[in-house]
């Protein structure tokens, strides 16, 4: 095993000797034989051992040992100490969810305090069984099938590739000492069941096993990773951007890839949503039907869909505007007011307006139903959910609609259309210059 792990770290993991690297090390098996190859491999490392406080003394001798452990391989031994059980009860999560977020955060603070480049773990191919078949039981994805990866962020799995009869053969070859987690025969857990009944008697039913799922693992890869690159030029041909932070899906190029739900679930599930029927039927819904995820929502508008991030709710906002203030920080931008002799070209970033008819202090909100004003350039009133109808805007452009008020009337739908009740007129003193960047 140490020629394999010596090829396998020149092979994939060549980045890793020229590091410093600190192994997470519960003084188990797996990361007992982590160390001494790291130590044999004269890498650069620390050691770093948490203790949950889950087993008594037998918590505090694990990490006697492991203090040990860094002694003998001279490395610098760094540990916690957790409240898992209270920790756990705070967060609402199980014991075994709650000592993982608690190490990996601290394995974080400490890459970052000691300049670490990488953390190892002790992962390993009945590891990555074990995890497969976890996700599969739960009814994950593609990528939920594809392991435990190797690299991910700082987080390196050298002994990926080893199985767990392999690095016991090579702890007692090397008359390793190490110690033994009770609470690992315990079957009350899911992991530990499959350790103990599943996974056990498919390795006696199929003694090539193990060596067969690690083949499967890899086909898994590589078809995934071919989605990837497909999925990275079907967005590319079908993610179009349109309004700030809208990216626009044309329905009629989504059903020439002939399965929309499948399409669809590519192009979404990295949004976390989940409600895959609703976004199937969202296709052929009529206009402004939406799904929402935690983070995003999609919205059916005319032919095409919306995906959006979803804002904060900043309706009821109200910015009021002094005649002394010259500038103002509101959601569209900034909006900017100066006094000038003439008019130049505006556009819809720009308006001019007769001073001496504003009242002040001016106010900046959002739309609401029931509002009207007198569009430049037209005879009369308009209600302003019949000029968005008109202007053909989207439910997420009109939710987006800010408005610049004298009193209780509008002088500006922002970035779109002016009043006509405060044009510039033969008989204007005062020209007051309005932009939003």
């Amino acid at each position: 095993m140490l020629q394999e792990f010596k090829n396998h770290i020149a092979n994939h993991l060549s980045f890793l000797p020229e590091n410093r690297v600190l192994i997470a090390c519960s003084g188990g098996l797996d990361s007992v034989v982590l160390t001494e190859l790291c130590h044999l491999h004269k890498f650069e490392f620390g050691i770093a051992h948490c203790n949950f406080g889950l087993r008594g003394n037998e918590s505090d001798e694990d990490e006697e040992f492991v203090k040990s452990l860094a002694e003998r391989v001279k490395a610098l031994f760094l540990k916690t100490r957790f409240d898992t059980e209270k920790y756990a009860k705070d967060h609402q999560l199980s014991i075994q969810m709650a000592a993982r977020e608690l190490r990996y955060n601290w394995f974080r603070e400490l890459a970052l305090e000691f300049q670490y480049d990488y953390v190892l773990t002790a992962h390993h191919t009945d590891d990555n069984l074990e995890t497969f078949l976890i996700n599969l039981s739960r009814g994950t994805g593609l990528e939920g099938l594809t392991g435990i990866l190797e690299v991910n962020e700082i987080f390196v799995r050298p002994l990926l590739p080893f199985s767990r009869e392999e690095i016991l053969n090579f702890a007692n070859e090397r008359q390793l000492q190490w110690r033994e987690d009770s609470s690992n025969k315990s079957t009350k857990y899911l992991r530990n069941k499959l350790r103990h009944d599943v996974i056990t008697e498919l390795k006696a039913i199929n003694p090539q096993f193990l060596n067969n799922f690690k083949t499967t693992l890899d086909y898994l890869k590589q078809s995934n990773e071919f989605i990837k690159s497909q999925l990275f030029h079907l967005k590319k041909e079908l993610f179009q951007s349109s309004e700030i932070d809208v990216t626009r899906i044309p329905i009629n190029r989504l059903r020439e890839y002939g399965n929309p739900r499948t399409c669809l679930y590519f192009l979404l599930k990295d949004y976390g949503f989940k409600a895959w029927d609703d976004i199937e039927q969202i296709v052929t819904s009529q206009s402004g039907k939406q799904v929402f995820s935690e983070t995003h929502r999609l919205v059916k508008d005319r032919d095409y869909l919306l995906l959006s991030p979803i804002a904060e709710e900043i309706s009821d906002r109200n910015y009021q505007i002094p005649e002394e203030e010259n500038m103002i920080m509101i959601p569209p931008g900034t909006l900017k007011f100066r006094e000038v002799s003439e008019m130049d070209q505006t556009d819809f970033k720009t308006i001019f307006v007769d001073k001496e008819k504003l009242k002040y202090p001016l106010s900046v909100r959002k739309w609401k139903e029931g509002d009207y004003f007198y569009p430049m350039g037209m005879k009369g009133k308009k209600k302003l959910s019949k000029f968005f109808k008109d202007e053909k805007l989207s439910l997420l452009a009109k939710e987006r609609v800010w408005l610049l008020c004298s009193e209780k009337e509008i002088i500006w739908i922002i970035n779109y259309r002016a009043d006509n009740r405060y044009k510039i007129t033969p008989q204007t003193k005062q020209i007051l210059k309005i932009t939003i960047t």
